[in-house]
């Protein structure tokens, strides 16, 4: 499979997963070991978790990782040079949480917000909400200037990626976080040039793809992963038919985009009233690759684990392999599993049973 100009060995894809085990912002060698050992498992691709940008608006978690500062990017650095050891291949992924609060869940770490602390980062109109609480405006829309700011921040933490040695990059604009809170109507009530209609709303990160492809140059490949729903509202949707959705997603495409990774909770579930899932239709729409990821090999979702309830392995791969040989979609992300499994492709491959993934894993790198 090639994703750009990148060739892969298989089309597995580890999801990204903050593990807020990066003190201070810097991975340290366990998280190296961490992503080494699932290279070592037979992954074709590695998604790091969100890696904050250089930018003081972006982070949330003073334990999630940081793009930027010569001790985090020399971390960084030992991270790729042990997955490339273990021929595997790696992009971070760039993230911008925006105007969120982080909920609290009990037993894994991070930093807890407080509306006055959430309320110090920046957002397209000042808007937080969610988590059962009301949309509200806390602060000032971002001005143009910090907008641009913030775009070559981007720029500047994929170019960082580039010189360390990284196979490509991914933004991260789903999940109700920076990117996508400029695409949600509900949270971008600007009336500007990055406000109104869906395609004037993809327009802030469409100009960071551009922004990255000005610095990288046209042959590093750049994925984006979008998703429908929040984490702070699972019933949010951005567009209800194909051509709303289209309206999107192909600013994404003219900017420079090599593939896009579409973020559901469950991965066989259609979209806009149709079987086919949203991978498949923004790889029909757009004609560039796409990665599907949610809950394969699970048979819970993050909510429920969230809530104490853990779950076994399922072997739900079936409708996978078929929507594959379709041609709906391109690789498939493995999140969570991969967690309990960092051998998953070949337990998989060789038909070996699977280790049940459970909440308590949260709390160290294996």
């Amino acid at each position: 499979m090639k994703l750009g100009s990148l060739e892969l060995k298989n089309r597995i894809v580890m999801a990204p997963m903050t593990r807020a085990m990066s003190p201070g912002g810097v991975p340290g060698e366990n998280v190296a070991h961490y992503y080494r050992r699932r290279a070592e498992g037979g992954v074709g691709l590695i998604v790091s978790e969100g890696s904050f940008i250089p930018h003081w608006s972006a982070s949330h978690d003073e334990n999630a990782p940081r793009f930027y500062g010569d001790d985090a990017l020399m971390a960084w650095k030992r991270v790729i040079e042990a997955v490339h050891a273990a021929g595997g291949r790696m992009f971070p992924q760039l993230w911008h949480v925006g105007l969120v609060r982080k909920p609290k869940v009990e037993g894994t770490g991070g930093v807890f917000d407080e509306d006055a602390e959430a309320a110090k980062r920046l957002g397209p109109s000042g808007i937080i909400g969610g988590n059962g609480l009301p949309l509200v405006q806390v602060r000032a829309p971002a001005t143009e200037l910090e907008i641009r700011e913030i775009i070559e921040a981007y720029g500047n933490a994929a170019a960082s990626a580039q010189q360390l040695g990284f196979d490509g990059v991914e933004v991260h604009g789903a999940h109700g976080y920076l990117i996508d809170q400029f695409l949600w109507a509900e949270t971008n009530k600007r009336q500007d040039r990055y406000g109104g209609d869906r395609t004037k709303r993809s327009r802030f990160g469409a100009e960071i793809i551009q922004e990255i492809r000005h610095r990288v140059g046209p042959d590093f490949p750049v994925t984006l992963r979008l998703s429908t729903w929040k984490s702070q509202d699972y019933t949010a949707r951005l567009a209800t038919t194909p051509a709303e959705w289209a309206e999107i997603v192909n600013p994404f495409v003219e900017a420079g985009v090599d593939g896009f990774h579409l973020s559901q909770r469950r991965f066989w579930e259609g979209e806009f009233g149709t079987d086919l899932n949203l991978a498949g239709w923004t790889k029909k729409l757009t004609g560039k690759p796409t990665i599907t990821v949610g809950s394969a090999t699970l048979n819970n979702s993050m909510a429920e684990m969230m809530e104490g309830k853990d779950g076994e392995p399922e072997n739900n791969l079936a409708p996978l392999y078929e929507a594959l040989d379709r041609g709906d979609f391109d690789l498939v992300a493995v999140g969570r599993a991969f967690i309990a499994n960092p051998d998953w492709p070949q337990r998989v491959r060789k038909g070996e049973p699977l280790r049940a993934y459970t909440r308590s894993m949260l709390t160290s790198l294996e």
